[in-house]
């Protein structure tokens, strides 16, 4: 019973060679894919090294699944749609989970308002300092509304108050 809700969840499996988006989003023969559970920094998003210089880390994790991912091909499990119609599902390259591959980096973060499947897995990469966990950073859903890092130029909705200061 248990495997075919299991089975019942995935709508379609989809393989093929997969442009980087971003690093939380793929396409693949022009169906963008979002990848369930992880929430990476955006591409224009600025981090603190552990040495304190700025980097932009959403394109520096881009850059690092493309690496990683080499051409080969991608499988996803099509779970089902967001609200920007892109697929979200569940990847793997070579047999290893895409998503797993990019928290336990440090390349993106478990986005726990959806799923707690990639909670250990940045619990090994905050443990690890590995990636976005060198230094410092805005988790990337509160960048998203405007919260910036101390000594970028700040966001309306840090004027605003929208962000309390620690």
């Amino acid at each position: 019973m248990l495997a075919s809700l299991v089975f019942a969840a995935i709508l379609s499996t989809t393989t093929g060679t997969a442009s980087v988006i971003d690093a939380d989003t793929l396409e693949i023969r022009g169906e963008r894919i979002r990848l369930v559970g992880v929430d990476a920094p955006e591409s224009g998003q600025k981090c603190l090294s552990s040495d304190k210089k700025f980097m932009r880390c959403g394109t520096i994790a881009a850059n690092a699944l493309d690496t990683w991912i080499n051409k080969n091909p991608v499988t996803c499990e099509i779970e089902g749609k967001d609200r920007y119609g892109r697929s979200l599902a569940e990847c793997k390259v070579r047999g290893t989970s895409v998503q797993e591959w990019l928290v336990v980096n440090g390349y993106a973060v478990a986005y726990r308002s959806y799923s707690t499947a990639y909670v250990p897995a940045e619990l090994k990469a905050r443990k690890a300092k590995a990636g976005v966990w060198a230094g410092q950073f805005v988790m990337p859903w509160d960048w998203r509304q405007g919260l910036r890092l101390a000594g970028e130029k700040p966001t309306k909705a840090m004027i605003s108050g929208k962000f309390a200061e620690n």
